[in-house]
Parts: structure tokens; sequence; C-alpha cells
């Protein structure tokens, strides 16, 4: 299975990514790191553009293949991301469940921009402004929505483990049937 988490920076998408990937044994793929990883290694800087993405897609699939489940953590701005993402399940032919994570409360989001600690060497945090500012589309299709403002991480993943069951139930039928 392949889970997405995406949504903009400081809402709790890491946070919640380790949690999950602790609980379940997933592979937790994070566009942060990738990206950092190839502007290390010189081959590209900031902003790194689609590259992080496509290493990810890649990653993704071939984890996928072996059997495991991934999470793939980013922002995920854009609808294209967002379908790559989803093809990279559907060429794995596992399913997916997609996820948005949000900070309904503004002040809360502000402080977490604020501040936040560099956990990626090297890696880049935007201000409030670049948050703010960012081009991010709305999501187009059915998804989990997960809100972490003023709720521990624990309470703020139950809808995603909860719609997790259905996906898992689904591949089961598919290998069984």
């Amino acid at each position: 299975m392949l889970i997405v988490l995406g949504g903009l920076p400081a809402t709790g998408k890491t946070t919640l990514a380790r949690l999950l990937a602790a609980r379940t044994g997933a592979v937790h793929l994070r566009v942060d790191t990738i990206e950092q990883a190839l502007v290390r290694a010189g081959v590209a800087g900031h902003p790194v553009g689609p590259a992080g993405y496509v290493v990810g897609y890649a990653l993704a699939e071939e984890q996928l293949r072996q059997g495991l489940r991934v999470i793939a953590e980013s922002v995920n701005p854009l609808a294209v991301t967002r379908d790559a993402w989803r093809g990279t399940a559907v060429r794995a032919g596992v399913p997916v469940v997609e996820a948005e994570v949000v900070c309904s409360d503004r002040a809360e989001h502000r402080r977490r921009v604020r501040t936040r600690t560099v956990d990626v060497p090297g890696l880049p945090l935007p201000g409030w402004a670049e948050v703010t500012g960012r081009r991010y589309e709305p999501w187009n299709r059915a998804h989990v929505v997960v809100d972490t403002a003023g709720r521990p991480p624990e309470e703020a993943l139950a809808p995603l483990l909860a719609a997790l069951a259905p996906a898992a139930d689904l591949r089961a039928r598919r290998r069984d049937g």
C-alpha cells in the first residue's frame, strides 16, 4: 500500500509519517531528505524542482514492488504531483491512500513555522510568508484530511489509521481473489 501525506510546511506531516511508520513498519520516504541529498551531491540547488519527487516516485515504486508498505511524505502542492504518486501505486499494483495534513488554527500554524528546527542538515526552512504565499492547488478528488491543530499526534493520526483498514482489505481481496 502507498500512503501519500501532503500539506503545507509545519502542519505535522513528518511527525505523523514517523509515528505511522513506527506503528506499521512502513518505509518512510521524505522528499525533503531526497532533495537535500541532491543538493549535497551537487546535482541540484534550492529550490530543487521536480527532481526530488521523481526520485521519490522511483524509490516508492521499487519498495512497493517488494511488498512493502510505503509512506510518501512531501508538500505535494500540485495536482500533477498527486497524480504521479497515484500512478506509482497503480504501476506497482497496490492501493493508495491520500491524505492532506492541515493545521486549521492559523496562529498555531504560524507558531510552528517560526519555532521548528531543522532535522535535515542544510535544509532551508521557509518562513511564514513563504508558507502562506506558496502555490498550493486544492485537492480535486476524495482524500483523508488530517487536522493537527490542538491535538496530540496520536489523536491526529486516528482518521488516517481508519482510512488504512479498508485499503488493506481491498489489497487482501485482490491477493486472495
